[in-house]
């Protein structure tokens, strides 16, 4: 009854805006497809294969329903190396690895550490891909060689389309607006033959169906050696860019997504890739954010995108290759606008401040390097050392002395982070106390940090001839004493345990 319930909500809820928004994505993906095939140095082919396998499987076994996946530029500049070096067939045999690779994470549960990317790294990571969007449609609106008839005739297309784009929904919801604007530029366009440039200009569409193709390597250890690097980076890349828009989906549509199912899902869709003479490739953030925006919320609007993909390069290629690229810039820009997080600007008035740096670090790095995964091991990173920063302070420390006896108070987190700060309340070379008292009630040992400074500090009181007595140690603190203090007993040698 479960599965009937799925598979109905899934795929049979509202299939015409599902159709419709998927229509809108795969007409999208074409132009993206096609650049990212150039940008790795192969044919358009390779990149339109995948992003039509690549959007066929995840829809049915992906954890994210109403993400798009295909093809991506965060994976393809990864191979251009190996393109250049070996040929296309070392890219299809990275391909399938890097869905083994995947897999393997999937088994490893990796998607756990999607816990650890805090909601500044998201943003900064939304903001930077949204730029980075943007960035992409500039060549398409400024070229050496367009003419100043060219350029008049881009720029109006793009705003007709920003305009249809925005104004449609204040008549009618029952077109995508994105698809409308795609449709009657084209048609204008095509009427008045403007002169700009088209998807056909932009590399020549397939006019055949992809089948299964082994790659042709040789089979020996070179060439794992070879292909294991790249296999590995695009993996690690594929499932960060995959993961983090998973979240980003699941915000827009107050739903939640399976990231393990997608781990697997994303694994196997390039692994089967590579088997028809596909690239690697990942989710979309912005083809994600046209099916949501267009009506697509489940299964079945990926399906459609990937399907009707095929459909219109192998069927309809000729019509397709006369669609003119202000058109798509058009929605690419509405992407753009409506993927950045426009509230991140007031937020910074009252965010903490470490919170804004890693946002803007997120930012900066993605933008300046276009590596998604450099902006955001960055943000992860800074996020880590302000947070290790913030717990250091919240230690606590008292001292109380009476007569021979110097008893130490501390309270809060004791690991890496704030030990120095332990060994500094110390006070050595008393010469009238004899008996030093370290009270830990308040206080947690997490790290082996922590209990080597506690051996630190006893043994330097020891070697001043004073009786240390360590009081207050919790049980999951005296465990972590007991099993990784330099003593060989370390309760009876630092003293009294207290629980």
């Amino acid at each position: 009854m479960a599965l009937h319930s799925s598979f109905k909500r899934d795929w049979l809820s509202n299939p015409k805006s599902e159709f419709l928004a998927g229509l809108v994505v795969a007409l999208a993906l074409i132009p993206e497809a096609i650049g990212f095939s150039i940008i790795a140095g192969v044919d358009p082919r390779v990149g339109l294969y995948a992003s039509f396998s690549i959007a066929v499987i995840i829809a049915m076994i992906g954890g994210r329903p109403g993400m798009i996946s295909a093809a991506t530029a965060a994976v393809a500049v990864l191979v251009i190396p190996l393109v250049k070096e070996h040929g296309v067939e070392y890219l299809f045999a990275a391909t399938v690895l890097m869905g083994i690779f995947q897999c393997i994470a999937a088994l490893l549960r990796l998607d756990l550490l999607m816990r650890f990317v805090s909601r500044s790294v998201i943003t900064g990571f939304v903001n930077a891909l949204a730029i980075l969007i943007f960035m992409a449609q500039i060549p398409q609106m400024w070229n050496d060689d367009f003419t100043t008839q060219t350029y008049i005739a881009t720029y109006a297309m793009i705003a007709a389309g920003l305009a249809i784009i925005y104004g449609l929904p204040y008549i009618t919801k029952a077109v995508p607006a994105p698809l409308a604007a795609i449709i009657l530029i084209a048609a204008v366009a095509i009427y008045f033959k403007i002169d700009v440039v088209t998807v056909g200009e932009v590399g020549k569409l397939p006019d055949s169906m992809p089948w299964f193709h082994a790659p042709q390597i040789p089979i020996e250890w070179e060439t794992l050696r070879i292909i294991a690097p790249y296999s590995l980076a695009m993996a690690a890349v594929g499932l960060l860019e995959s993961l983090l828009t998973a979240s980003i989906v699941d915000d827009m549509t107050e739903t939640r997504s399976d990231k393990k199912r997608e781990t697997y899902g994303q694994g196997l869709a390039n692994f089967f890739t590579g088997f028809i003479g596909g690239m690697g490739g990942c989710a979309m953030i912005g083809q994600s954010v046209i099916n949501i925006k267009s009506g697509g919320r489940r299964r079945l609007s990926t399906f459609v995108a990937g399907v009707m993909l095929l459909v219109l390069i192998v069927a309809l290629g000729p019509w397709v290759a006369q669609i003119p690229m202000p058109a798509l810039v058009a929605v690419m820009i509405f992407v753009s606008i409506s993927t950045f997080r426009w509230k991140s600007f007031t937020e910074i008035m009252h965010h903490p401040w470490p919170s804004n740096i890693v946002m803007i670090a997120t930012v900066v790095m993605v933008v300046a390097t276009h590596d998604l995964s450099i902006g955001v091991l960055t943000g992860v990173l800074l996020s880590g050392i302000f947070f290790a920063w913030k717990v250091r302070q919240l230690m606590t420390f008292e001292q109380v002395t009476e007569g021979n006896t110097h008893r130490y108070i501390f309270g809060g987190q004791i690991f890496f982070g704030s030990v120095d700060l332990m060994y500094e309340c110390m006070e050595f070379n008393e010469d009238s106390i004899d008996k030093v008292i370290i009270d830990v009630h308040d206080a947690h040992f997490w790290d082996i940090s922590a209990t080597g400074m506690l051996d630190k500090i006893t043994q330097r009181f020891q070697g001043e001839g004073k009786t240390v007595e360590i009081i207050g140690l919790n049980e999951a603190s005296a465990d972590i004493v007991d099993k990784f203090g330099e003593h060989e007993e370390p309760f009876q040698s630092l003293g009294t345990v207290g629980h």
